[in-house]
């Protein structure tokens, strides 16, 4: 796996319009400048923003690739649970999961009071 090229591209992407746009036009091309396997490729192609978590791109460069993609906030979160669903726990990087991400997994219940601005935890 080549998690820094895949890092790299979305960081490049992030911050030059111009890739962006040759992006927008031909993913496949712009993709050939960087060592990727085909997992990685396919998963930037078709914007598998799950399979990108799980491969263990770094949450603040992925949420700027979701951005690009014009995925809302929290069907973001969901796609990264949905993709520790599908493809297993974080498999690299700072996010790898050494639990098996089952807490992450599981989308807080706002029932109970805890979780967002809740210090308790």
């Amino acid at each position: 796996m080549s998690l820094y090229q895949v890092q790299k591209f979305l960081y490049n992407l992030n911050r030059d319009e111009q890739i962006q746009n040759s992006f927008t036009k031909n993913k496949e091309e712009v993709l050939v400048d960087y060592d990727l396997t085909e997992e990685e490729s396919n998963a930037l192609v078709s914007g598998n923003i799950g399979l990108l978590y799980v491969l263990g791109v770094n949450g603040q460069i992925l949420m700027h690739f979701a951005a690009y993609l014009k995925i809302e906030w929290f069907d973001y979160l969901q796609a990264m649970r949905d993709g520790i669903a599908e493809h297993g726990p974080v498999r690299a990087g700072i996010y790898a999961m050494t639990g098996g991400g089952k807490q992450f997994a599981q989308a807080p219940d706002s029932s109970d009071g805890e979780g967002v601005g809740d210090s308790s935890q």
